[in-house]
């Protein structure tokens, strides 16, 4: 994760009784720590390998407009991904690791059920700052450049949706200094909690997409676990 200033970052809005933080690490146990009550963002910073990043760039050049959504079942993920995913029957190092990352994100809740969005973005999707209204979410970028955050005692969230008055994030008081946004790097592997996770109602964690254009597109993989009907 990059800091977008080398600025210190004052804490400027605390809110709430408990306090959020963040944590981050080189393995991917690091993501089972989604689970403490005080985290609201667990992050595996990994480095992608030149053939996964090679297979990611030639989706971009491509299938430029690529964007797909699926549900996947615990017990079929590999299948399923191929089946459905057949633009990366060429590209074994991508299906790979998101053969990897779903079942992972499967068993850490249980093996559930999981949404799979994989997409080309080059426009933002989401360019104000904002929280999700689900448990959890995992996001990873391939290129491009990394979601943006805040962390929890920099933020004063009455400035979030409505509260923003139609101001830009920059305007609207949400945070006193752009020193304290925060971005993940291509790569990184995050999960990022909601306002539907137990407990986390008014802390999820605050974020949105980075700018994004046709010449600097982001490859883009989000999973949602999905409940039993």
């Amino acid at each position: 994760m990059a800091n977008l200033s080398t600025a210190a970052m004052p804490q400027v809005f605390t809110q709430g009784e408990e306090k959020k933080r963040d944590i981050s690490g080189l393995s991917f146990d690091v993501l089972g720590e989604i689970y403490e009550p005080d985290v609201n963002l667990a992050t595996w910073q990994r480095t992608l390998s030149d053939e996964l990043q090679n297979e990611a760039e030639s989706l971009l050049h491509k299938r430029p407009k690529f964007s797909d959504r699926i549900i996947v079942e615990p017990r079929d993920i590999e299948h399923s991904l191929q089946q459905s995913f057949p633009q990366l029957h060429d590209k074994a190092h991508l299906m790979a690791d998101l053969q990897l990352l779903t079942t992972m994100f499967s068993v850490l809740f249980g093996d559930s059920a999981v949404g799979v969005r994989l997409a080309i973005i080059d426009s933002p999707m989401c360019p104000k700052f904002h929280v999700d209204h689900v448990p959890c979410r995992l996001i990873t970028a391939y290129t491009g450049t990394g979601t943006q955050w805040l962390p929890h005692d920099c933020a004063d969230r009455s400035k979030l949706g409505r509260g923003s008055h139609g101001k830009s994030d920059d305007e609207s008081g949400l945070y006193a200094s752009t020193d304290h946004i925060q971005q993940l790097l291509p790569g990184d592997v995050a999960l990022l909690k909601g306002e539907m996770w137990a407990g986390n109602e008014g802390a999820g964690l605050i974020h949105r997409s980075p700018a994004a254009s046709s010449t600097t597109p982001r490859l883009l993989l989000t999973l949602d676990f999905v409940k039993a009907q």
